[in-house]
């Protein structure tokens, strides 16, 4: 809680000393804080009266003394040990994408030859709640695979990605398309202007740390007209590299007071979820097939 209102803030060992081992301790995060003499005196005094803790409760089996004396020396230093926490991840920015890109050509994720790839995508498109948009704000459009599809259904996609080699493969695929553009932004600190009735954000909100997720539902926010949708697709399988995984960014979407999830798919590897704003309605309530 410290951490997330910027409070700094350690962690204390206490029962590591008890039960873990020297490879149970993070030992480049430990700081140790010299004690004068009145600190440290005033914590042995103090540690004096734990008398749960460092005397037997009673002669009876079961009751021995909690803490061994070995524990006890822990607590009668003239310093004390802290664990600083550890680093939040930060976004992954545009030289991991060129350096990605230039190791492993010009479709690395295998958008065009892979089935799982060519599936999850139908299953995106199926999931879509109307047959056609005004328009499309893809974020994150890569080689522009998903933005060639995405224009069979909608008037207008702007495709936006931070790196310029797959924005480039992108363009040579739809660009010459009427009602497709594309923009180089390094999101979400750049973000595209306009309103949109459709965001796609595919494989895209593990690369960004937990603060510029957050930043980043707040712009899907003011980007979506009133009555737009918000699908999110994200593998769920933990990637090294990764700020978050695709689980972390679904649950930071559904905790939004603002969004309204209208579906919902869920497999192993990946899960997809399309979202409203506030009274966001069902596909068949919104046709009328039901009040």
């Amino acid at each position: 809680m410290c951490g997330e209102i910027g409070i700094p803030w350690r962690g204390y060992p206490i029962w590591l000393w008890h039960w873990g081992s020297p490879e149970d301790v993070p030992w480049d995060d430990l700081e140790i804080v010299r004690l004068d003499a009145a600190t440290a005196g005033a914590k042995r005094a103090a540690m004096g009266h734990h008398r749960s803790q460092i005397e037997a409760l009673s002669p009876a089996p079961g009751d021995e003394v909690m803490l061994h004396d070995g524990m006890q020396a822990h607590f009668d230093r003239d310093f004390e040990i802290f664990v600083r926490p550890a680093e939040e991840p930060e976004t992954l920015g545009e030289g991991f994408f060129d350096d990605f890109y230039g190791r492993n050509g010009d479709d690395p994720w295998g958008f065009e030859s892979r089935w799982y790839e060519q599936r999850k995508r139908a299953v995106t498109l199926a999931s879509l709640p109307r047959a056609r948009y005004a328009s499309a704000l893809e974020l994150g459009c890569s080689t522009g695979v998903l933005t060639e599809l995405l224009a069979e259904r909608c008037d207008a996609v702007h495709a936006v990605d931070i790196a310029a080699a797959p924005l480039a493969i992108a363009q040579d695929r739809v660009g010459g398309r009427t009602g497709v553009s594309f923009e180089r932004l390094a999101l979400p600190g750049q973000w595209p202007a306009g309103t949109f009735d459709l965001i796609v954000l595919s494989e895209v909100g593990y690369y960004w740390s937990a603060a510029d997720l957050a930043d980043a539902i707040e712009r899907i926010h003011g980007a979506m007209s009133p009555d737009g949708h918000l699908v999110a697709c994200h593998w769920r399988h933990p990637v090294a590299e990764y700020p978050q995984t695709g689980d972390d960014v679904h649950a930071a979407l559904r905790s939004s007071d603002r969004l309204v999830r209208i579906a919902l798919h869920e497999e192993e590897d990946f899960v997809l979820e399309v979202f409203g704003l506030d009274h966001a309605r069902s596909v068949a309530a919104e046709t009328g097939l039901i009040a």
